[in-house]
């Protein structure tokens, strides 16, 4: 994926025109690596919270206490990311940082099982509000 293709994917996420077949996990990725390096990051952690809950409304989902948007999914993910960004060097370009993304550790659908019990994880609490851990820190 190219700069303009990433660009092309958040410009659709905003405007609720992304086909629901290409919000993939790894388009969830793009669009958080395209905030975090854009934006200050509290104007970033809004705008893919807040995006995301937006997004799922205008492709039919729902937010609610069993699907749609999770918070403490949302925050584990953009962590690891800004981690990310910073660790590469924030000088970096973002094409640079893109093709790097791939090959992260972190864009496995099981890695925040690394760090949380199941249970914890998919309950309606995290769901709704950030939940630190139960099984390590995810930024040792």
């Amino acid at each position: 994926m190219t700069t303009t293709e990433a660009k092309e994917l958040v410009h659709q996420f905003e405007i609720g025109r992304l086909p629901k077949e290409k919000w993939t996990h790894e388009a969830h990725f793009v669009m958080a690596l395209w905030y975090c390096c854009r934006q200050p990051l509290p104007q970033a952690i809004d705008s893919i919270k807040e995006g995301i809950k937006k997004f799922n409304i205008s492709i039919g989902g729902e937010n609610t206490d069993h699907s749609g948007y999770h918070e403490t999914i949302t925050l584990f993910y953009t962590r690891h990311i800004i981690n990310y960004i910073v660790q590469t060097d924030a000088a970096k370009d973002f094409d640079s940082k893109l093709n790097g993304l791939w090959q992260q550790d972190f864009l496995r659908k099981d890695f925040p099982l690394k760090y949380y019990t199941r249970e914890l994880l998919m309950s309606k609490e995290a769901r709704k509000n950030w939940l630190a851990p139960d099984l390590q820190p995810p930024w040792l």
